[in-house]
C-alpha cells in the first residue's frame, strides 16, 4: 500500500526502527575503522547519538511532525559523540529545519528534508571530505529527490534513498584513497545506510513498531554507556561488593573439544555466580561479556574454554571510585565566584589526569579513544569549570566537532584549541598564560601544537596492508601523528623504532607515558635504547594509566 502521508506516529516509528537497526550493527560499523586498532567507535558514537534523539522524542510526545523533528534534533545534538555522531546530529538538525511547522510529510517533503539535512551538515564541517558520511548523505538525498519528482509514494522515495546511499557507500573507497588501500568502505557512511534502511523498514511495514520501542530503562542504558560510574559519588568504597568491571569477547571454537561446547544458559549462569551487572550477548561465532566481579581471572579462564579471547578489559572500580570521590570533594571546596579562566581537557587515565592538573587544567572530562564524550558532557564540564573564560582541549580529532558544538552553545566565553592527542594538550598547556586574554591564549596554544610530535603504541586487531606495510593481527603498531609508521612482534623494538622516526635535528625532550598495558621498567628500557644512539636527548617517564595505548610518546 502506498504511503502518501507520513504522520508524526509513522515518522516516530521510522526513527525508532532506525535506532534499533543501527544498535544491532554497532560492532560491524566499528570494525570498518581504517586503522586496525582497538578504538574504532564510529558505530558506538552514531548509535548513542541517535539513541539520545529517540529518548528526547519519547519524552516530547509531539503532536506534529515539526515538533517531533525539533525534539529529535535537540536530542541528537546534546547526545552527539565523535565526528560521525556530530555530523549525524547536523543531518537531523537540517531535517528539522525543513519540516518546521509541518503537521505531516508528503513524499516530496521527505526528500526535501533529507536535502536540508545534507546542506546543514556540509555547513557544519569546515573542510568537508568526500568519501565519507557526507557523500553518502548527499547522494542518497539526490536519489530521493529524483524519485519524488515522479512518485508521491514515500516508500518508493525511501527505497530510492537507500539504493542511492548504498551506491555511494560502495564508491567511498574510490573517493578516499586510504579506504581503498585498506579495503573497507567508510564507517560513518555505513552507519547512515543502516539508519536509512530502518526508515524504509518502518515505512513499508516489514517490522512492527511495538517490537522496536525501547523502554525508559533500556534507553537510559544506551545513552549512559558507563552506567556503573553514574552514582559513584553517593557510595562508599566499602559498599562496592564486586570491584572489577570485567569485559571480554570470546571467538567461539568452530570445532570444540567434547565438554567445551558452548551453551548460553550454562555459560551465563556460571558467570552470574561470579558477580553482578552481568551482560552476555552471543551468536553462533562470538560471545561478548560484561560483569562486575572479584575474580576477573576466573571469568577469563572460563571463557577461554570455549574459544579465543579478545577485547579483554578490566577496570578497578574501587580505585575509580576513590578518584571520583576525591575529585568531587575538591569540587565542593572550589570558591563560588567565577574564576577568570578555566581549562577543560578530555583525558583518560589517573596519571594523565594528574599531569594535566599539574599543568593548570581545572576540569578533566573522562574520555578519549573508545569513550568520546557527547556535546552535553562537554557543556557540563564547561559549567563545572566555573569560569568567565573557558578553553577546551579535545585531545582527539574525533572529539573536536562535539567540542565546537559545546562551545557554540555555552553561555560564557568558550574557545577550542584543536588538540588531537594527549601529548598536544600538554604542549598547549605550557603556552597557557592566565594573565593574557582568551583570544591570545588560544592563538599561542594553537601555534605551539606544531612543535610536538605525538606517538602511540597499540595492538593490531586484524590483518591489513597499509602504507606499504603488511600488518598481522596482534602485531604491535606504532602510530605517529595519525599515521602507522612501524609494526612488529617485539614491543620494545617497535617503540624504539617509532621514537627514532619521530626525531628531528631540533628534538630535545622525549616524554613517555606508560598505560595500563605498559610498565615503568619497559619504558626505561625503551628510553635507554633511544638515548644510546642520541645521548643529547632528555627522556622523562610518567605513569599515564591510559587505556588502549600501552605507551604515549611526545617529542619536542
Amino acid at each position: 500500500m502506498a504511503v502518501t502521508e507520513i504522520t508524526v506516529d509513522k515518522l516516530t516509528d521510522m526513527v525508532r526502527v532506525a535506532a534499533h537497526r543501527l544498535s544491532k550493527n554497532v560492532e560491524f560499523v566499528n570494525s570498518l575503522n581504517v586503522f586496525p586498532v582497538p578504538d574504532g567507535d564510529t558505530g558506538t558514537n552514531m548509535s548513542l547519538t541517535l539513541a539520545s534523539g529517540v529518548k528526547n522524542v519519547n519524552n516530547a510526545n509531539a503532536a506534529t511532525v515539526g515538533d517531533m523533528t525539533k525534539a529529535l534534533a535537540k536530542g541528537t545534538l546534546m547526545g552527539a559523540r565523535g565526528n560521525s555522531g556530530v555530523i549525524s546530529s547536523q543531518l537531523f538538525r537540517g531535517f528539522a529545519k525543513a519540516t518546521e511547522g509541518k503537521k505531516v510529510l508528503t513524499a516530496q517533503d521527505l526528500a526535501d528534508a533529507l536535502t536540508g539535512g545534507v546542506q546543514t551538515a556540509y555547513k557544519a564541517v569546515m573542510k568537508p571530505v568526500e568519501g565519507t558520511i557526507l557523500t553518502v548523505a548527499r547522494e542518497a538525498a539526490k536519489a530521493g529527490n529524483k524519485a519524488a519528482q515522479n512518485n508521491d509514494d514515500a516508500t518508493v522515495v525511501m527505497q530510492a534513498v537507500v539504493t542511492g546511499a548504498k551506491r555511494a557507500l560502495a564508491a567511498t573507497p574510490s573517493l578516499l584513497p586510504i579506504l581503498k588501500e585498506v579495503g573497507v568502505v567508510d564507517s560513518g557512511g555505513q552507519g547512515l545506510v543502516f539508519i536509512y534502511e530502518g526508515f524504509l523498514e518502518a515505512l513499508d511495514g516489514h517490522v512492527s513498531s511495538d517490537e522496536y520501542v525501547p523502554d525508559d530503562e533500556e534507553m537510559d542504558e544506551m545513552v549512559n554507556a558507563v552506567h556503573h560510574q553514574a552514582i559513584q559519588g553517593q557510595l562508599a568504597t566499602s559498599d562496592i561488593k564486586y570491584g572489577y568491571c570485567t569485559e571480554m569477547m570470546v571467538e567461539l571454537n568452530q570445532h570444540p573439544e567434547k565438554g567445551h561446547e558452548f551453551d548460553y544458559d550454562t555459560f551465563r549462569n556460571y558467570l552470574n555466580d561470579l558477580g553482578d551487572s552481568l551482560l552476555v550477548v552471543a551468536d553462533d561465532e562470538v560471545v561478548k561479556v560484561h560483569v562486575h566481579t572479584e575474580h576477573p581471572g576466573k571469568v577469563y579462564r572460563y571463557g577461554a574454554q570455549f574459544g579465543t579471547l579478545d577485547k579483554i578489559k578490566i577496570d578497578n572500580m574501587r580505585a575509580q571510585h576513590d578518584d571520583i570521590v576525591e575529585r568531587q570533594a575538591k569540587e565542593a571546596e572550589k570558591p563560588q565566584a567565577a574564576a577568570k579562566f578555566g581549562v577543560v581537557a578530555v583525558a583518560s587515565g589517573h596519571g594523565v589526569a594528574e599531569l594535566y592538573r599539574s599543568l593548570g587544567v581545572t576540569e578533566i572530562l573522562e574520555g578519549g579513544q573508545t569513550m568520546n564524550p557527547s556535546t552535553e558532557d562537554i557543556l557540563a564540564a564547561i559549567k563545572r569549570a566555573n569560569a568567565k573564560n573557558v578553553i577546551v582541549l579535545p585531545n582527539n580529532g574525533n572529539i573536536f566537532l562535539a567540542a565546537k558544538q559545546a562551545a557554540e552553545n555555552a553561555k560564557n566565553h568558550v574557545q577550542v584549541v584543536p588538540t588531537k592527542s594527549i601529548q598536544q594538550g600538554m604542549t598547549a598547556m605550557l603556552s597557557f598564560n592566565p594573565d593574557e586574554t582568551l583570544t591570545t591564549n588560544v592563538s599561542e596554544m594553537t601555534d605551539s601544537l606544531d612543535t610536538v610530535a605525538s606517538g602511540e603504541l597499540t595492538i593490531a586487531t586484524r590483518d591489513t596492508s597499509i602504507n606499504g606495510m603488511t600488518i598481522k593481527k596482534d602485531d604491535f603498531i606504532g602510530i605517529v601523528d595519525g599515521d602507522i609508521v612501524v609494526n612488529g612482534t617485539d614491543r620494545v623494538e617497535v617503540m624504539t623504532e617509532m621514537i627514532t622516526k619521530m626525531l628531528s635535528e631540533d628534538s630535545e625532550i622525549i616524554t613517555i607515558l606508560y598505560g595500563t598495558d605498559g610498565t615503568k621498567e619497559e619504558a626505561q628500557q625503551i628510553a635507554d635504547a633511544v638515548t644510546a644512539e642520541n645521548d643529547d636527548l632528555e627522556v622523562e617517564i610518567h605513569e599515564g594509566d591510559q587505556p588502549v595505548y600501552a605507551y604515549l610518546v611526545s617529542v619536542e
